[in-house]
């Protein structure tokens, strides 16, 4: 049995000093991995990466990440990215990773819409090249998940891939909150689970078309859906092989 926490939106500030440490001590007692889906830091300065990163320093186990879009705010996600894997974490963008037989593909994901909702490259240069973005993010899961042929997948985004879990953000906010395009590489894939973040106000639990579940574990969701405990989802995934 491999256990996977999981939990984003953590918004690390300059004011986060120690603010996780019970937290991740939690997960050490709990968890053989942390996955951490995107908006790590609240403006994606460096200072708040460097807090993080001595924050993360008190975990014991294994950490994989994607950036969110806070991250990228400052325009400094490179630099932020730098930070926290010279802190040990394996901060994905389009790549995949093995932990315990487990195998991880992450991208950020990208904005657009669900389903008949979902923007169409149609119009002005500026709307195509929004819609590329969704795409070019599309092609960097794919591209992460054809690399993998593990037992089981786990997929980290930051964006929401499905509109189940965007239910309860105001519908207006639905299009910029996650795109059905991450769900096209989703379905490709014998996937076991996803992971994202991004929709504070969301739902915690959907699933894709082909019934893969969907997990929204932004911060404020685990603390609404569990509030007798730390804001972290575990889930516990059998093995057939024993690890190594």
């Amino acid at each position: 049995m491999v256990r996977i926490a999981a939990v984003a939106d953590i918004h690390c500030s300059t004011n986060s000093q120690g603010a996780f440490r019970e937290l991740f001590a939690s997960v050490n007692d709990s968890a053989d991995v942390l996955l951490l889906p995107g908006d790590l830091t609240d403006y994606g300065l460096l200072e708040e990466a460097r807090i993080l990163a001595h924050e993360l320093s008190y975990l014991k186990v294994p950490v994989l990440a994607v950036l969110g879009n806070h991250d990228h705010e400052s325009g400094m996600q490179d630099e932020v990215r730098d930070i926290l894997r010279d802190a040990g974490v394996v901060v994905l963008d389009g790549e995949a990773h093995e932990v315990d037989g487990i195998g991880f593909a992450g991208t950020k994901g990208f904005a657009g819409g669900f389903d008949r909702g979902a923007l169409s490259p149609w119009g002005e240069a500026t709307i195509k090249s929004f819609v590329q973005e969704a795409v070019n993010e599309a092609l960097k899961l794919e591209t992460a998940l054809a690399s993998l042929s593990t037992e089981h997948i786990v997929v980290l985004l930051h964006y929401a891939p499905v509109k189940a879990t965007v239910e309860g953000e105001p519908p207006e906010l639905f299009a910029f909150l996650g795109s059905s395009r991450l769900e096209e590489p989703l379905a490709r894939y014998p996937v076991t689970a996803i992971f994202h973040g991004h929709a504070h106000k969301g739902t915690f639990e959907g699933m894709t078309r082909n019934g893969t579940p969907v997990y929204n574990v932004a911060m404020p969701i685990l603390g609404q859906r569990f509030p007798d405990r730390p804001p972290f989802y575990l889930l516990e995934l059998p093995l057939d092989r024993p690890t190594e």
